[in-house]
């Protein structure tokens, strides 16, 4: 599979065959997460940048900031970013070795969605796993920030866990469905920092 070239709005994404193409799960999860005017987000495992343009076309005054393990996904963050006229910043490196800007009003991640294997390529394997992505969510949220996040629904419960375990409070929950009759192919989870119990589940997205 090449690489191409999707137009989100005023902005064009380009991807390489190792990064995420447009898909309905990082659309869905650009459309879900809570933004506020000026606010600082962090894509945790960016690749070339795409939930960042989609939060960008949302709400155009926000600081930008990704974070890419894979040197090339990450300077085609970088490029994406330039090319659109948007500033921000792509931090390269593991996540569990770099020190994460902290005070972000929001984290963001489509995170890999296999344990292990080949399934979807590397992008879509596992690393640390579900414990470790969420302690740096918390860690780089301000209190009452938001963690926003795209992923099975057969991983509900095991993420779930890891979301409390660190801190981070489920207040918003959607699945994704491509029809009405269908099974869900995604789950949408928004957690808040130090946030109080209380899940609000919201009508299924109907749609790729």
């Amino acid at each position: 599979m090449s690489g191409g070239r999707e137009q989100l709005g005023p902005y064009t994404y380009r991807w390489s065959p190792e990064c995420f193409p447009l898909g309905g799960d990082s659309l869905a999860l650009g459309e879900f997460a809570t933004l506020r005017p000026g606010g600082r987000v962090l894509d945790l495992g960016c690749g070339a940048g795409l939930l960042l343009l989609l939060c960008a076309r949302r709400c155009p005054d926000l600081e930008l900031i990704g974070v890419e393990l894979d040197p090339a996904a990450g300077e085609l963050a970088r490029q994406n970013l330039l090319e659109n006229g948007l500033s921000g910043q792509i931090l390269l490196g593991d996540l569990r070795q770099l020190n994460l800007p902290g005070e972000m009003d929001l984290v963001i991640s489509n995170p890999p969605w296999y344990p292990s294997g080949n399934l979807g390529g590397p992008a879509r394997v596992e690393g640390g796993g579900f414990p470790q992505l969420c302690r740096a969510a918390a860690k780089s949220l301000k209190s009452k920030g938001r963690f926003a996040l795209v992923h099975r629904p057969e991983r509900l419960t095991d993420l779930l866990c890891a979301l409390r375990e660190a801190g981070l409070e489920p207040k918003r929950l959607r699945l994704c469905r491509g029809k009405p009759e269908k099974a869900p192919y995604a789950v949408l989870i928004e957690a808040v920092k130090a946030g109080r119990p209380g899940l609000e589940l919201l009508p299924d997205r109907i749609g790729t």
